[in-house]
């Protein structure tokens, strides 16, 4: 069976990223940021959304652990932070329901949302550059990167909660990322 572990960055949905994952039958452990990748035998890791970028733990060494790894609002941000991207303040703010539009049918973790999709997302950052090797996949009106992927490394970010009633089909998120895990 697939396992997949959500290191915890203090957000306030994350227990509901693994319910997500479990409900796709797949084994899932919640854990804290402070656990060192080398505790952790998994096929992927979710890196949760949080509050602050200065209490992101051993999330940075998640993205070297050698298996998919998906970041999720400040778990994208913190990729592009670490991989030579740049994060900067969102003009937009908090949260707010927004249509986001994929730009890359093909990429293996939103492509299926094509050609649109409503998400719930917070803006206080963003990503304003995707780091060397990744590929800008959605955007809004809003932000510009709304979504980035390196598919040679597996490392996918989504600005917006993928696990929060409010965005739609944000099951399917998880989904491909539980294939991407088990074609890696």
């Amino acid at each position: 069976m697939t396992k997949i572990v959500v290191v915890d960055n203090h957000g306030q949905f994350t227990h509901l990223e693994r319910r997500a994952l479990r409900d796709l039958g797949v084994e899932t452990e919640l854990i804290d940021n402070e656990t060192p990748p080398s505790d952790v035998d998994a096929d992927g890791v979710v890196l949760s959304g949080g509050p602050d970028i200065e209490r992101i733990g051993h999330s940075p060494a998640y993205l070297d652990a050698d298996v998919p790894v998906l970041g999720i609002c400040l778990g994208m941000q913190l990729m592009a932070h670490e991989l030579d991207g740049e994060v900067g303040s969102g003009e937009y703010g908090g949260y707010a329901d927004v249509t986001v539009g994929v730009l890359d049918e093909t990429d293996p973790l939103i492509g299926s949302l094509a050609p649109e999709t409503r998400v719930w997302a917070s803006h206080a950052d963003e990503v304003t550059a995707v780091p060397s090797g990744f590929e800008r996949t959605a955007e809004s009106d809003v932000c510009s990167v709304e979504a980035m992927s390196d598919t040679d490394r597996d490392l996918y970010g989504v600005q917006w909660h993928p696990e929060v009633a409010h965005t739609e089909r944000g099951e399917v998120v998880f989904e491909n990322f539980l294939d991407i895990c088990e074609s890696a």
